[in-house]
């Protein structure tokens, strides 16, 4: 009797086992061969679409603002975004069992963080602080000498952060604190060494951040309408709802808008003008060869059609063809890097923080590619190269001290009476 009840018992537990793993299963739905559903084929495309709408208008709305304040703003909203951007980094490998045991373990990765900061911001703004300071002679000597060890203070402060960690180590824990090392540093690589482009591309000109960041955001919305009504033909399965539809009819959008926009935006010298300083003022300046116009007479079949017999195009329109090229085909790979990024650690977005979109580093895959390329592209086919008047003036002031600028000042002087003399 003992024995057909424990027979009766363990078939009952093996049924109630098959039942929990049965509940447990989730049906796959028919899917793509690119694995995932396109969004043709979506039932809640329309509600996606109208909060993704919403955020972008709202998103859109605040960097035009930020865009008008100038110079300084937009930095200070290149940090802002720096900032979310590691913390959605930080948190992707953090575990909250191992951190209750690391006490202080999270204050030292945001320790590394605004070292790195320090040293990036204070090499790029060095030159901009020092010429709005150099009326005032006490702020202009305590700046200069600060920026003469800024280098030394940040390594400095960066080993203070490395024997912190070593300090901290825990037997057991090895593993998780060395491989939160590691992450860190590949977080700060990723994030400064693209904001670092960003930031010079705003102080060469207004122009060379914002062309190249609205050719991204443009070819993100033509990417998502034309794959919304009309996508078909899966693109690549890291990212299983992009199709081949949505990526042709943003490239060719995206190419049209470079040519259009660099038009519209390198006629205000607000846009144009390098900014030398950190001040907030309107600018003024000699715009240069690719921002004044060329005519162009039009063929007489087409003035016969259009009441326009010719047309202004700016120089600097060719230069935005290629910039419209690189956004349309090599940028979105950086968009591919980062899904295939979220698949190795099985998550659908970064963060939550813009409905409809995820998270901030969502937002910034392609603009961050985008941004380097804009630099290099700027510095190697934009910038004439040479030592200018400028180049040794940035040399002078800021290397030299207040004293021995004015004995090159006499020096300088005297040479040049001389030459007088002698002519």
């Amino acid at each position: 009797m003992e024995k057909e009840n424990n027979i009766a018992f363990s078939s009952a537990a093996t049924t109630r086992v098959r039942q929990r793993k049965r509940s447990n299963e989730v049906i796959p739905e028919p899917i793509k061969a690119n694995g995932g559903t396109l969004l043709v084929d979506d039932r809640n495309k329309y509600k996606s679409m109208w909060i993704r709408t919403y955020s972008t208008v709202w998103m859109i709305g605040g960097f035009a603002l930020i865009v008008y304040m100038g110079h300084l703003y937009i930095t200070a909203m290149v940090v802002v975004i720096q900032i979310f951007m590691a913390r959605e980094l930080f948190n992707l490998l953090r575990k909250a069992h191992e951190d209750k045991h690391l006490p202080g373990f999270r204050l030292l990765n945001w320790h590394f963080f605004f070292t790195a900061m320090l040293f990036v911001y204070g090499r790029l703004l060095s030159q901009p602080l020092i010429n709005s300071l150099t009326p005032d002679k006490f702020l202009y000597q305590f700046f200069s000498s600060l920026i003469k060890y800024q280098m030394a203070i940040c390594y400095f402060l960066y080993i203070a952060g490395f024997m912190w960690f070593i300090l901290t180590l825990k037997k057991n824990m090895y593993k998780y604190q060395f491989r939160q090392y590691a992450w860190t540093h590949m977080i700060l690589i990723v994030v400064f060494t693209q904001s670092s482009f960003t930031v010079a591309n705003i102080f060469e000109g207004i122009f060379w951040f914002l062309l190249p960041a609205l050719l991204i955001v443009i070819n993100d919305i033509f990417a998502y309408i034309v794959g919304f009504f009309f996508g078909k033909t899966p693109l690549i399965k890291l990212s299983p709802k992009k199709t081949w539809e949505g990526f042709i009819g943003a490239s060719v959008t995206t190419m049209i808008s470079a040519f259009v926009l660099a038009n519209i935006l390198g006629r205000f010298l607000w846009l144009t003008c390098p900014r030398k300083d950190l001040s907030t003022g309107w600018l003024q300046c000699d715009p240069g060869p690719l921002f004044k116009p060329e005519y162009y007479t039009l063929p007489g079949w087409i003035s016969q059609l259009f009441p326009w017999k010719e047309i202004s195009i700016l120089p600097v329109q060719w230069h935005a063809l290629c910039l419209g090229l690189f956004a349309s085909i090599i940028a979105p790979f950086g968009g591919f890097f980062a899904s295939g990024f979220k698949r190795a650690f099985k998550i659908k977005d970064f963060g939550d923080s813009i409905p409809g979109h995820g998270g901030i580093t969502d937002r910034m895959d392609c603009q961050m590619v985008m941004a380097v390329f804009a630099y290099i592209y700027h510095q190697s086919f934009i910038v004439r190269q040479g030592i200018s008047v400028e180049m040794i003036l940035d040399l002078i002031l800021t290397n030299l001290t207040f004293e021995e600028q004015q004995t090159l000042l006499l020096k300088l002087g005297q040479i040049l009476q001389e030459r007088l003399q002698h002519s």
